[in-house]
C-alpha cells in the first residue's frame, strides 16, 4: 500500500522527524535556561523554543490528515507537492522564531498556504469522488 503513497509517506516521516527534533530542542532549552518540568514559562529564550514546538504541533494536527486526505483524493504526488512547503515553512518559522519572535511571519505564511492547498486538494478529491 505504501508504494501508492510513497511521496506522502516520505513527507510524513520527515514531518515526524521535525516534530521530534523540535521536542528535543525544548528538552535542551529546559536544561540551558533552568526551566524545570512541568513549568512552561521562563526566560524569553526558552519561551521561543517552547512556542516553536507548540505552534508546530498545532499546525501538524491540521497538516497530517489534510496531507493524507489530499493524497487519497487527488493523488500522492500532488499531495506531496502541496505539502512540501509545510515542512519548509516550519523550518523557516523555527529558525526565525528562535532569533526573534517578530520575524516568524514568512514561515507561518508558507505553512498556512500549504495547509490551505492540502485542504482544498482533499475537498476537490471528495467532490470528484461524488460525481
Amino acid at each position: 500500500m505504501l508504494t501508492a503513497f510513497r511521496f506522502s509517506a516520505a513527507l510524513t516521516l520527515l514531518a515526524l522527524l521535525l516534530v521530534f527534533v523540535l521536542s528535543l530542542n525544548v528538552g535542551r532549552a529546559r536544561v540551558r535556561y533552568g526551566v524545570k518540568a512541568p513549568a512552561t514559562d521562563g526566560s524569553p529564550d526558552f519561551a521561543r523554543v517552547f512556542r516553536v514546538q507548540q505552534n508546530t504541533l498545532e499546525q501538524f494536527l491540521f497538516f497530517l490528515p489534510a496531507l493524507w486526505l489530499c493524497a487519497a483524493g487527488i493523488g500522492d504526488a500532488w499531495a506531496a507537492l502541496l505539502g512540501l512547503p509545510w515542512l519548509i515553512g516550519r523550518l523557516v518559522y523555527a529558525r526565525a522564531y528562535y532569533r526573534d519572535a517578530a520575524k516568524r511571519g514568512p514561515g507561518f505564511t508558507i505553512t498556512i498556504l500549504s495547509n490551505i492547498g492540502l485542504w482544498f486538494g482533499a475537498l476537490i478529491g471528495l467532490i470528484l469522488s461524488l460525481a
